[in-house]
């Protein structure tokens, strides 16, 4: 899904200094535009940037406003390699996680922000989901931190599937945006 709607500026230094480049569709692989990314501006979004190329690696999911240093958007480094532009989505919203891989185990059927799975789920682990309606955040840690992965509507039989390295997702947050 191409979307052309957001603009995004990388630069190179923190604090908007140094060689820039200016974004308004997805890109699979901006290494050639900029070798280190250190600070961001987004005019008009959200966006999904990921460290490596083609939308692959850790992820962040940044909304409109300025970003003087990657510490500011909770990256663990200076390395975004793909971008994607969100579409807005207002809702309705609905994802099922499951305990295991392809769909099996137990189930839970979210349709609101759930700040600890474990609490809501019983389990540590998500093997698998399914969006069935609107964008979706799990957060590698409670109370939506840590890493971060983005999901659009679809079938994720598993965890590496959304990009993660591991089935331990802590919390998960609707995407809402106007």
């Amino acid at each position: 899904m191409q979307a052309t709607m957001g603009k995004i500026i990388f630069y190179e230094d923190r604090n908007f200094q140094g060689r820039s480049y200016e974004c308004s569709t997805d890109s699979s692989d901006l290494s050639s535009y900029f070798s280190r990314c250190n600070s961001i501006r987004v005019e008009s979004g959200p966006w999904v940037l990921y460290e490596r190329p083609n939308f692959m690696g850790y992820q962040y999911i940044l909304r409109r406003g300025e970003y003087p240093d990657f510490k500011r958007w909770m990256g663990y480094d200076d390395t975004i390699r793909s971008c994607q532009n969100i579409l807005p989505y207002r809702g309705p919203f609905r994802i099922k996680i499951y305990e295991r891989e392809d769909f099996r185990g137990q189930m839970v059927e979210f349709t609101e922000d759930c700040p600890d799975v474990y609490e809501e789920f019983k389990y540590h682990d998500i093997c698998s989901c399914s969006v069935l309606e609107g964008y979706w955040i799990f957060y590698e840690q409670p109370n939506f931190r840590g890493r971060q992965y983005f999901l659009r509507p679809g079938e994720y039989r598993r965890y590496f599937d959304w990009g993660s390295m591991s089935s331990r997702i802590g919390s998960l947050r609707k995407m809402e945006f106007h």
